[in-house]
């Protein structure tokens, strides 16, 4: 049987749609897959950024986890189209890995995965499989051992839920 190759950026960007309100999940690679982030000092620095919400525009980022080669986010869209919200944030992390002198060249791939959440799913089990990321990858058995996420519900009543 024949291989099928992978769905290049082209089928990534078809069919996406920037919908005010709606919440999506993000992935972003690193280029090549490479574990620029399981160096503790780049993961820090790609972190403050990440949580800094001058890089997010009107959006919402409500979940998050930095993984050694890529980025999960869940994120709810405000008026600004999707793909540049992302763009900003891969830049924003380029920009300051750069400034540190921690990485040189191109960090990220050019495209990025995004799934819209339909009603039915619900955001904390999303968020739960975001967080429990570096638990499935075998980096830690809890993920309050893991420093490299967060999640809007921590610092609320719904932290317990998580």
């Amino acid at each position: 049987m024949p291989a099928f190759p992978a769905p290049g950026r082209s089928a990534l960007r078809r069919g996406r749609v920037s919908r005010p309100g709606q919440v999506y999940l993000i992935t972003v690679t690193t280029r090549y897959r490479q574990p620029i982030f399981g160096n503790h000092e780049a993961a820090r620095v790609a972190s403050r950024v990440i949580h800094a919400s001058t890089h997010w525009g009107d959006a919402q980022l409500l979940a998050w986890v930095l993984m050694p080669d890529h980025w999960h986010g869940l994120l709810e869209l405000g008026e600004e189209p999707l793909d540049r919200v992302v763009a900003r944030f891969k830049a924003a992390v380029c920009r300051e890995l750069h400034a540190s002198g921690l990485f040189e060249g191109k960090l990220w791939d050019r495209s990025f995965h995004d799934h819209a959440l339909r009603r039915e799913e619900r955001l904390l089990g999303v968020a739960r499989y975001i967080a429990g990321n570096p638990i499935r990858a075998g980096l830690v058995d809890s993920v309050l051992a893991y420093p490299y996420w967060n999640a809007v519900w921590l610092d609320s009543s719904d932290a317990q839920h998580l």
